[in-house]
């Protein structure tokens, strides 16, 4: 089979061209990746076209002679992206893929959507709880979801499977594990609050696996939504104390309260309205390291899939990368741009 990976170029994309590519169970596939930007790792024998996935011309040339898609390519940075253009990425790829999906006869897709529909989660959110997003992100992500799930309404054996991640990380990732590993390495890390608040997440050798399983599930509805995430939970606190572990050093027992951490985040707060630049430290992250995010995937579980990583186990692993590769890289972040044909906006 081969499979058109959009956004295969990205963090998660390059797991699935080792996965698919691969002589494993989920392996022996053909794949075409569509993006922006060329991979800037061996991409053979994958197939490459360089394209926006807004772009009918382009989508129509990469999606030529596959039999199904996989949609990771999105607008997904907290910086750097206007509302629209998070709708027209995020939304509007899905009404192009699908209406050339449909002029080239295929009918199976996986969308990568995002636990971010379901808005803040300080209560366990399941695939049937109501979507209340807040941000341009989570909400640009159900509308995309609302054109697969019309998509796939119109029945002729049209599938979309969709897969909600939470936070991702692994090796290779320079997202928010790298920030928090970073700093903690370069003794720049503060514990703010006493860290009991649940930080769900997904390990992206997992989630490839799991979607790969899922996918080959039969009897599936037309229209079928899983949350992905690694169980069980752990709190902030034993993120950041496995962190230090990796490292082979010695969390400090300290810690300040949320208000003060803020508060000192400040003059950070103003140079990134400034400068529009991605700092390591903002009272937005930290913020968002004391929420809970507390997400369930029992559906997932319930089809027998078993990850084979768990999250100290990944969390180990990426520590691993970074003291071998990560520490020495500088992460390069390409923002999809506003219009149609123009290049990514390095930042």
């Amino acid at each position: 089979m081969r499979i058109l990976v959009t956004g295969g170029s990205g963090f998660i994309g390059r797991y699935f061209h080792e996965l698919l590519t691969g002589s494993g169970a989920y392996g022996g596939h053909q794949t075409t990746i569509l993006d922006l930007v060329k991979p800037t790792w061996n991409h053979a024998p994958s197939a490459y076209v360089q394209g926006d996935v807004r772009d009918r011309g382009a989508v129509e040339q990469a999606m030529r002679g596959c039999d199904a898609v996989l949609h990771l390519a999105a607008a997904h940075h907290d910086f750097g992206i206007a509302e629209p253009t998070f709708f027209s990425v995020n939304e509007g790829s899905a009404k192009v893929i699908g209406d050339v999906a449909d002029g080239l006869g295929v009918r199976r897709v996986c969308f990568y959507s995002t636990v971010a529909i379901y808005g803040d989660a300080p209560e366990p959110r399941h695939e049937d709880t109501r979507p209340e997003p807040f941000n341009p992100y989570g909400k640009s992500k159900l509308a995309g979801e609302r054109v697969w799930e019309a998509w796939a309404s119109r029945g002729e054996g049209r599938s979309c499977l969709v897969i909600r991640p939470t936070v991702t990380f692994g090796p290779r990732n320079f997202a928010n594990m790298y920030t928090l590993i970073r700093q903690i390495d370069r003794g720049r890390f503060v514990s703010v609050g006493d860290g009991s608040n649940i930080k769900s997440l997904s390990y992206v050798e997992n989630i490839v696996e799991a979607t790969m399983h899922v996918w080959s599930l039969p009897g599936r509805p037309a229209f079928d939504p899983y949350n992905y995430i690694d169980k069980p939970d752990l709190s902030s606190r034993e993120i950041v104390e496995q962190v230090y572990v990796s490292l082979g050093r010695q969390a400090p027992r300290m810690h300040i309260p949320l208000g003060l951490a803020c508060a000192a985040a400040l003059p950070f707060d103003l140079v990134i309205k400034a400068t529009g630049k991605n700092l390591p430290i903002s009272s937005a992250r930290i913020k968002k390291l004391c929420t809970q995010t507390k997400f369930e995937a029992d559906k997932l579980l319930a089809t027998g899939f078993k990850p084979r990583v768990t999250l100290r186990e990944g969390i180990d692993r990426m520590v691993k990368w970074y003291l071998a590769e990560g520490r020495a890289q500088k992460a390069v972040w390409n923002l999809p741009p506003a219009e149609v044909g123009a290049m990514p906006v390095p930042a």
